[in-house]
C-alpha cells in the first residue's frame, strides 16, 4: 500500500530535474524502462523517486506515468487514483499558467509503494506497450502544440478532478486514466490523431461520472 514515511527525505523538486535532463522517452517501452529504474531494488520507489527519473519539464512523460500508473494493477490499491488525480491536476494546470518547470509538493513526493510492485506492473504493461509503439507515429501535429497543448491540459485538469470520486465505481478511474495516458502519448509522439482519441475518451469519463455518481 502507499505510505508516507516518517523519515525519509522526498528528492527535493531541483535534483529531481536533474536526472535524465528531461529527455523525453522514445516510445511507450521507453517509458516502462525509465519507470523500472526508479528506486532502489528491493526497497520503496516514491513519487519523487519517478519524478526524477522522468523529469520535470517533460509534460507528455508526466501525464503518461500519471494515467499509466492508475490503469496498471496498482490502481486498485485505495487512494491511489485519488493521489495521481491531484498529480495531474497540479501538472496540468502548471501548464495552463504558462510554466514550463513543474513543481509538486513534497508530501506528494514522498508517497511510496514497493518497487516490486511497480516492476510487476510495468511487465503487466508490456505486451499492450509492444502494440501500442507500432501504431504511433507524428501526424496532425497542430493538435498536440501550442495552443492545442493548452486544451490539452485543461481537459487534464478536468479528468484529474473526477478520478477521486470514481474511485467507489469499480474500475470507474481507469477511463480518465486511459484518457489522461492516450495524451501523454500522443504529446510524445507528437500523434494529433491519438489526441482526437483522447478527446473522444475523456467524453466517456466525463460520462460516466454523470451516469453513475449524479443520476
Amino acid at each position: 500500500m502507499m505510505d508516507q514515511p516518517r523519515s525519509h527525505e522526498p528528492r527535493n523538486q531541483t535534483a529531481a530535474g536533474r536526472g535524465r535532463e528531461d529527455k523525453d522517452p522514445g516510445s511507450l517501452n521507453d517509458m516502462l524502462d525509465q519507470l523500472c529504474e526508479a528506486g532502489e531494488d528491493g526497497g520503496k520507489v516514491s513519487v519523487g523517486d519517478i519524478w526524477k527519473t522522468i523529469g520535470q519539464r517533460s509534460f507528455g512523460p508526466l501525464l503518461l506515468v500519471c494515467g499509466l500508473v492508475v490503469i496498471t494493477p496498482i490502481g486498485g490499491i485505495p487512494s491511489v487514483p485519488t493521489i495521481f488525480g491531484v498529480i495531474v491536476c497540479l501538472i496540468a494546470g502548471q501548464l495552463l499558467l504558462g510554466m514550463s518547470h513543474f513543481w509538486l509538493p513534497g508530501f506528494i513526493l514522498r508517497i511510496r509503494t514497493d518497487k516490486s510492485r511497480l516492476t510487476r506492473s510495468v511487465e503487466w504493461s508490456r505486451p499492450v506497450a509492444r502494440v501500442v509503439d507500432r501504431i504511433l507515429k507524428p501526424r496532425l501535429t497542430r493538435l498536440t502544440t501550442t495552443p492545442a497543448n493548452r486544451v490539452i491540459a485543461a481537459v487534464c485538469v478536468a479528468l484529474g478532478l473526477i478520478m477521486p470520486p470514481l474511485e467507489i465505481v469499480p474500475m470507474g478511474a481507469a477511463v480518465p486514466s486511459a484518457a489522461i495516458t492516450i495524451f501523454g502519448l500522443a504529446l510524445i509522439a507528437h500523434d494529433g490523431l491519438l489526441a482526437a482519441i483522447a478527446f473522444v475518451v475523456s467524453l466517456g469519463g466525463f460520462w460516466l461520472v454523470v451516469s453513475q455518481l449524479l443520476l
